[in-house]
């Protein structure tokens, strides 16, 4: 090929790497020669419960309208968030999975000239959707793995149109309280759109994470961005929303593609909502695999980054490329993080109880203890 079609792509793309996700199951299975249902996979943040039965329902019956295209307004969806939270309708914009919602908010806000500030070890997706519009990605030190607020309100200046925070954070599993997050949103000038990410914020006990759409009355320049993947079990159907202001979520419906969340998965999000013995089965579990696997690392003497989500982020003190390589091989996926600026550690997502335990008892052997 004669032409560089790379050089022909605008400067932030050129600068971007593709994002890694977890690695397939299947992917290692072909690269190994291993059995797949020997393979388990903690690597992706993934629900480890299966999905809702409820759910399975909701999509069989979706099955004979496959030919039809979906309500491209997701009424029914909406209508259930705007009574769920107590919002209107016209507040909720939704999307395929959080991270179209993040696009949207960078298709619309920003441009070249513009920036965006978030912290580092922050979610890869912020750096992607900012630069992939030809704006400038701010990256803020981080303060203990987690986000430094005060250096963040200190990056923005007159060309911020968009501050992104996540709480808690992934891939270090960090957060903040409602204090902080009030003394942020107070200080943040009424021209920057403040979007908080909370795709993790189902996995929180009662009061122990703000509630981020408390504060949407009283911060018009603020949008909570949350998903179906995580503790609802729906990473597969890609499906998240934001709740914002009605002119905010005017904006982003100029933008959003037609059609963006399919039929199977506004139904399955629909019935999600509705099983709260789910939600709380997901919780239940997620507690008692951070003991776990915690109690683990303990017994290792490794050290852990607490977390809020339903992962959490461990330290080996030495380069994990090598200790990861190791646990691929004997069929165990977690997700290395060098990328995030974390060399020495390894997230690792909470699986069931076997799908720990299996974990840790490889992790002892790679590790010769």
């Amino acid at each position: 090929m004669s032409c560089d079609f790379l050089a022909l792509a605008q400067p932030g793309v050129q600068k971007l790497s593709p994002y890694v996700p977890g690695k397939p199951v299947d992917e290692l299975a072909r690269e190994l020669n291993l059995d797949p249902r020997t393979i388990v996979k903690l690597a992706s943040n993934e629900n480890p419960l299966g999905p809702s039965p409820r759910v399975i329902e909701a999509i069989r019956a979706q099955l004979d309208e496959l030919t039809r295209y979906p309500d491209g307004n997701g009424f029914l969806l909406k209508q259930k968030l705007a009574q769920r939270y107590e919002v209107g309708i016209e507040q909720v914009t939704l999307g395929n999975g959080s991270n179209d919602i993040l696009e949207l908010v960078a298709r619309a806000y920003l441009a070249p000239g513009l920036n965006a500030v978030f912290s580092e070890h922050a979610f890869a997706v912020y750096p992607i959707a900012t630069q992939a519009v030809g704006a400038q990605a701010k990256a803020v030190p981080a303060k203990q793995w987690g986000h430094d607020l005060d250096a963040m309100l200190a990056a923005i200046d007159t060309n911020t149109r968009v501050v992104f925070i996540a709480n808690p954070n992934n891939p270090t599993g960090t957060w903040f309280g409602a204090e902080a997050l009030e003394r942020f949103l107070v200080a943040v000038p009424e021209h920057v759109l403040v979007v908080l990410d909370e795709a993790y914020i189902e996995y929180a006990a009662d009061g122990e994470l703000p509630d981020g759409l408390a504060f949407l009355n009283t911060h018009p320049n603020l949008l909570v961005s949350r998903t179906f993947s995580k503790a609802y079990g729906l990473a597969a159907l890609r499906v998240g929303y934001a709740i914002c202001s009605a002119q905010i979520a005017d904006v982003l419906n100029r933008v959003r593609q037609p059609f963006n969340v399919n039929s199977i998965a506004l139904a399955a999000a629909c019935a999600a909502l509705d099983d709260g013995e789910y939600l709380n089965r997901s919780r239940a579990s997620n507690a008692a695999g951070m003991q776990q696997l915690e109690a683990g690392f303990s017994e290792l003497g490794l050290e852990w980054i607490p977390s809020r989500g339903n992962f959490i982020a461990v330290d080996f003190g030495q380069d994990a490329a090598p200790i990861n390589q190791a646990l691929l091989r004997d069929g165990v996926i977690v997700r290395p993080v060098a990328g995030y600026g974390m060399p020495t550690f390894l997230r690792v997502s909470i699986g069931t109880e076997t799908e720990n335990a299996r974990f840790l008892d490889v992790l002892r052997k790679v590790l010769g203890r």
